[in-house]
Parts: C-alpha cells; structure tokens; sequence
C-alpha cells in the first residue's frame, strides 16, 4: 500500500537525518566553541546552508545526484568507488539516501547554533573542578557539559523530529515522489491525494495522522529529557 510506502519513507528519513544532525551539530559546536580567530567567519560558513532556500538547494542536489552529476564523477572517476553509473534518484533506497543527505547538509548549522548558545551556560567552575581532578576531555563531556546542555538537546531533537515529518519540498522537487511512488513521503502522498486526485478526505485524514504521529513522538521526548525533579533543565 502506498500510505505505508510514505510512512516507510518518512520514518527513513527521520531517523537518517536527525541522528547526524545532532551528532555533526554537537561536534562543529565544540569545536567552535573554544578561541579561534576565524570562529566567526566558520559559524557563518556553517549556518549558512540554513538560511539558503529550500527550492534552490533541492534543485542544486538534484542536479549533484542526477545519473551524470557531480556524485557520480566523484565517486567512480575520482574515488573509483562505483562504477560512476548509480541512478540515484531512480530507485527508493537511493533516492532517499539523496534526500536525507540534503537533509543533513541544510540542518546540521540549524542544531549547531543552538548547542553553542547552550555550551555558553556550561559553568567554568565545573569544567575547571573536573580537571583539577584529573578526567580527561570525554570525562568531562560525558560528566560536566552533556547534563548541562540537555534541556537544549531535548529541544533540538524534538525539533528535528518535526521537521522530519513534515518534509516535503526536497522530494518534490528531487524525485517528485517517484518512481511509481516509491520516494513518497507522508506530505508529498497527502498532497498527490488532496490536490492530485481531488481527494480532500483522504489528504485530511493522513494530515491529522501526521499530525498525531509528530504529537505522540514529542511527549515521549518530553517525557525521556525530563529530569527526575520533573523538570527538564
């Protein structure tokens, strides 16, 4: 059925994109986070890719991801990795791959962003104590700074969760949904259903699916950051 297709699809996506957006944005904004004399200019280089437009970058990694693209060369002439002739956007797997990768590329400045302004509020007196006491630099992440910036880490993965639910431009623009309906995702096949087949019921209902589904995810998030005060910072 194609609904589960979609749902399928979704759920992919979700998952590829949000772990390495957390991961990747933790990563960058440690590394930013210390003194360096170019931090300024490499937090713009990062962020940028947020505040590019949708349709542009789409159109940009279609074309990356097209059968004589960018990711084809780099891969089988430059890498010999593949033998070069991958049709990316022509099989479901591979097309979400495409997809997904966008997805990374555009939100890991997005999550960035917001652990550094959380890394701001780790206090110095801490960090200072753990090394006074000799842990080393996972020791003191793991012990000092993750519990200090988990109300951010609970924001950010409860937004990103959201966000994976509810794209929609990429795959319009990149596949289109195809072929035969195999890189559909929740809103692209509830748009195909609304306004492509005139069917308004059916494209509501998969609206209030999706919107139960992101509603259901999000407590269970709230619920897992929460402190044991009841709290969650």
């Amino acid at each position: 059925d194609k609904f589960w297709v979609a749902f399928g699809n979704t759920a992919f996506y979700a998952v590829a994109t949000i772990v390495p957006q957390i991961v990747l944005g933790l990563a960058v904004a440690l590394l930013l986070h210390g003194r360096a004399p170019a931090r300024p200019l490499f937090r713009v280089l990062y962020y940028l890719p947020v505040v590019t437009s949708w349709v542009v970058v789409s159109l940009v990694f279609r074309f990356l991801f097209a059968d004589q693209g960018l990711i084809n060369y780099l891969l089988g002439e430059v890498a010999h990795v593949t033998d070069g002739q991958t049709s990316w956007l022509a099989d479901r797997w591979t097309g979400m791959i495409a997809i997904s990768a966008l997805g990374i590329w555009k939100g890991v400045g997005w999550s960035m962003m917001i652990f550094l302004a959380a890394l701001q509020g780790v206090p110095a007196a801490l960090m200072e104590a753990a090394m006074i006491d000799g842990a080393g630099p996972w020791q003191r992440f793991r012990a000092v700074t993750l519990p200090a910036i988990r109300a951010a880490l609970g924001f950010v993965t409860i937004m990103l969760v959201i966000g994976g639910f509810n794209v929609f431009i990429s795959v319009y623009l990149m596949t289109g949904g195809g072929p035969a309906g195999r890189t559909e995702v929740l809103l692209t096949y509830m748009y195909n259903q609304a306004f492509g087949n005139l069917d308004f019921g059916y494209g509501s209902a998969i609206a209030v699916i999706v919107t139960l589904i992101v509603l259901a995810l999000s407590l269970i998030q709230l619920r897992m950051f929460r402190n044991p005060d009841g709290g969650y910072v």
